[in-house]
């Protein structure tokens, strides 16, 4: 049998990528570019109002990044006008029919050209608006597989979901199609979500719009509605309700179009490309590893001996800043783009729906004691130094492994003395009172939270990873360059990659900003 490439595959290739200025995106864009020169064209939809606003917001926002830093060096003087010739930035939103493409020129040149999707837009908010997460997660998808059945030449959509559609399952959670998330959501699928969650929606704004609530009111109770609405039908909050609703639109609406659905859990830096340790921004548990080396978190809500893929969570400490997120979950970004590559290859023109986990929590399974260990060791050895210029002293931070007991720790810790603060404000004639009121702000912030993201990090499933054993096997076995893409999480040493790679990483790109 003679062996294929899948450089070879890429070789003139015309591709859509969508969420163009997220963190997955950008990497797969630049390990296309760099790898595959040959590529025709990769199309990027940018959220932009129009050409001139999309080329800028693709020159400031991704190529302008330090992750290009290897192919602007390749390239030398050539480096703009490659881009030029390669990159397209295309003004357009998932949420609009046709993608937002409003240029009939632009529009038809793309369906006549287009052989590739990979759709990775996604609001990844928790606890996102209900109408934002339903237009960009749920009825975002039908868009892009709308427009992909009028591309002529196309060979395969890719779509990037999450494993944590499975909810709050436990066991080994297996790569099975939606039909488990229909029975789990009991009645959901005998009627039309496109139809009874637009009303739902429109219903919940005019209601509110005809009370003349705030936007801040609307936002906040939008919210809260998501959160509802996902509960209701045995999901743990707004964004994998939405995310798993997307998945449920694209099996049954797909036909016969070739599709792969990619269910990462939460991705991480740069494991080695194109060089170790980038990051874009505080990710899955970097803002707990912030947090904790600036000395500023002491406890966290989890089983220490939890195996972690990883998990998502919300520090618990008062001192953090309100809108920080913490996504534990741990596959380093360049190998999940190595998976897509892999994937999209393999299953090219196959008129069938494929979907893989692509994590680290069955074949190299990490605990949070040993990560809490890792971080110790670190800053221990090369503390974070603050603003004052003094080198920050950490310590081992409590963890509590049940819901009750850190209430109990809360309790004692925080809401005692803040009923005691506020009996000594109104003593004082309200001396203390914006003390009280911010504290008090923050406390209920943290407790939002903790419940929002308790099913994260109490998170007792594994995530089973069959198919894509069985893709890294074929491509092995077919493909001459496989191991160019290599996505096997079971070469990772877990200790080497967040002392010398991951930390650093994240201390040099994101934390000195």
């Amino acid at each position: 049998m003679e062996l294929k490439t899948i450089l070879g595959y890429l070789q003139e290739k015309t591709i859509l990528v969508t969420g163009a200025t997220g963190f997955l995106a950008m990497v797969f864009l630049e390990k296309i570019l760099r790898v595959q020169p040959d590529v025709k064209k990769v199309y990027l939809l940018l959220r932009a109002p129009d050409t001139n606003s999309a080329n800028d917001q693709m020159h400031n926002e991704i190529i302008g990044k330090a992750l290009f830093k290897v192919l602007r060096e390749k390239l030398g003087a050539d480096f703009d006008s490659f881009i030029s010739e390669k990159v397209v930035a295309v003004p357009g939103d998932v949420t609009s029919e046709n993608l937002g493409v409003q240029d009939f020129k632009l529009r038809e040149e793309m369906f006549t050209e287009i052989q590739i999707i990979l759709n990775s837009a996604a609001t990844t908010n928790f606890d996102e608006r209900y109408d934002i997460a339903l237009d960009v997660n749920t009825f975002g998808v039908l868009h892009v597989l709308s427009f992909a059945m009028k591309c002529i030449l196309l060979e395969m959509l890719l779509h990037v979901s999450t494993a944590y559609v499975c909810g709050e399952r436990e066991g080994l959670i297996p790569e099975d199609s939606s039909s488990f998330m229909d029975e789990k959501a009991k009645g959901t699928t005998k009627f039309n979500f496109q139809v009874r969650e637009k009303k739902v929606v429109e219903k919940k704004l005019n209601e509110l719009k005809a009370r003349g609530a705030s936007e801040e009111n609307i936002r906040s109770t939008m919210k809260d509605f998501g959160i509802e609405r996902a509960k209701l039908y045995g999901w743990p909050n707004t964004y994998v309700f939405t995310k798993a609703m997307g998945e449920i639109f694209l099996e049954n609406s797909r036909e016969n179009l070739p599709l792969v659905i990619i269910r990462p859990t939460v991705v991480t830096s740069t494991y080695k490309e194109p060089f170790p340790g980038w990051i874009q921004g505080f990710r899955t548990i970097d803002s707990v590893i912030a947090a904790y080396c600036k000395g500023k978190l002491t406890c966290l809500l989890v089983d220490p001996m939890s195996v972690f893929d990883m998990v998502s969570s919300k520090s618990i400490n008062l001192l953090m800043p309100p809108n920080t997120t913490y996504n534990y979950i741990y596959i380093p970004v360049d190998m999940v783009v190595n998976s897509i590559i892999s994937a999209m290859v393999v299953n090219a023109n196959q008129s069938s729906i494929v979907i893989y986990h692509v994590g680290s929590s069955f074949g190299n399974p990490i605990q949070f004691c040993d990560i809490h260990n890792f971080v110790f060791r670190h800053f221990t050895k090369s503390p974070w130094v603050n603003k004052d210029g003094n080198a920050v002293k950490v310590g081992k931070c409590t963890m509590f492994r049940t819901m009750a007991s850190f209430r109990m720790y809360m309790q004692i810790c925080f809401m005692i003395p803040l009923q005691g603060l506020k009996f000594v404000s109104k003593a004082s004639g309200g001396y203390f009172q914006d003390m009280y009121v911010n504290n008090s702000r923050k406390l209920t912030l943290v407790m939002r939270l903790v419940e929002l993201y308790k099913p994260y990090m109490l998170f007792k499933g594994i995530f089973d990873d069959n198919n894509s054993e069985e893709l890294q096997k074929l491509t092995s076995e077919c493909y001459i360059d496989a191991k160019e893409f290599n996505f096997d999480p079971k070469c990772i040493d877990w200790e080497d990659y967040f002392m010398n790679t991951h930390i650093p990483g994240l201390r040099k790109h994101v934390m000195v900003q």
